[in-house]
């Protein structure tokens, strides 16, 4: 027989929701199993029994990360089945700037009330994006947290740990000048900059749902709900077959912040803006925001979701190798010698 407390449902905790959100999570999370992971949901933690195999000196990576604000544009849209991708993609797709593989994934939602259905509908986002990564859900955590939640508002976090060779830990060490600088495409916004997104668009109190002919006929909404790309098999293929010598995942702070983190002090990106496949939705939040260039490029990813610095001889069959595991990449630039960490020209 499950535990029941009348008193606590009372207080706005109702202990039975619970129990039918995991019921309904559970097929979700039986798609995300591998064979490393040794434990079901209901404990009090998750296992999991890395293969070693080719690995000699192993060194785990994690990463954690929420969605943001972004949640806010789910909530306006009644649409939770989405924001679980992003919640994963933000942590695996910083695991793997690092050349690591990531293994398994927790979740933790906070929520005002507990709709099983809605919950459920969460965690099938998570199990999506564990899919796509190929992390197991071990495990996670759902809180009802009446009074300091909304009723229908909820937040949503994780955390992923991988797993890489030490030697084989990206350290942009070889970074040299001449090096091409190699762009992913995003699917959008993706997961940052949402707390400008919202006020440029004031969603609260317009249309969001809307069609817009510049969005290909999508609303301003559904185009913002467009999950996070996940890179991770994509460049688990190219790291196995060239050497990669930088990575860096486009997110809040855009190109200014990001791409310098995966370069070496007296070195610069330059970046040609006329090839960046610039998004229409950053194009109409430029226009409807009245913001400059320089603030778009040091907000949001443009378009461009990683960056990937390789040797120019290995540019060809680095892109090569991601066109082939479904990523239309191509070269935005190139590293300088410079003092300015970025340069778009």
């Amino acid at each position: 027989m499950k535990s029941y407390s009348e008193s606590y449902k009372a207080a706005g905790v109702d202990i039975t929701a619970g129990y039918k959100a995991v019921e309904l999570m559970k097929s979700h999370i039986a798609k995300t199993m591998t064979p490393c992971a040794i434990s079901g949901i209901g404990g009090f933690g998750g296992l999991f029994q890395p293969d070693l195999t080719g690995i000699s000196k192993p060194v785990l990576v994690s990463g954690t990360d929420g969605v943001g604000t972004k949640l806010k544009i789910a909530f306006l849209m009644n649409k939770h089945d989405t924001v679980g991708i992003d919640c994963v993609a933000m942590c695996v797709n910083d695991i793997i700037c690092c050349g690591a593989k990531p293994l398994f994934f927790l979740d933790y939602i906070a929520c005002g009330k507990n709709y099983p259905e809605k919950i459920a509908e969460i965690v099938s986002g998570v199990a999506e994006g564990c899919v796509q990564s190929g992390a197991a859900l071990i495990g996670g955590e759902t809180a009802e947290m009446p009074g300091f939640y909304p009723e229908n508002e909820y937040d949503l976090a994780g955390f992923s740990v991988g797993i890489v060779d030490r030697d084989k830990i990206l350290d942009n060490s070889s970074v040299k000048e001449g090096d091409v600088i190699i762009a992913l495409p995003s699917s959008g916004v993706h997961s940052n900059g949402f707390s400008l997104v919202r006020r440029v668009f004031d969603v609260e109190n317009s249309d969001i749902k809307k069609p817009v002919d510049c969005l290909s006929g999508k609303s301003i909404g559904e185009t913002l709900l467009t999950p996070t790309k996940i890179y991770v098999k994509p460049m688990t293929a190219l790291f196995e077959k060239i050497t990669v010598k930088a990575v860096s995942h486009i997110t809040g702070g855009g190109f200014y912040e990001n791409i310098p983190r995966s370069i070496p002090d007296s070195f610069g990106a330059k970046i040609e803006k006329s090839v960046v496949r610039i998004l229409p939705i950053f194009e109409l939040i430029a226009k409807t925001g009245n913001i400059d260039e320089r603030d778009m490029f040091n907000t949001f990813n443009m378009g461009v979701g990683m960056s990937v610095v390789v040797d120019k001889n290995d540019a060809d069959k680095a892109l090569e190798i991601l066109k082939e595991n479904g990523e239309d990449a191509y070269i935005i630039g190139e590293i300088v010698k410079s003092d300015e960490s970025v340069i778009i020209c």
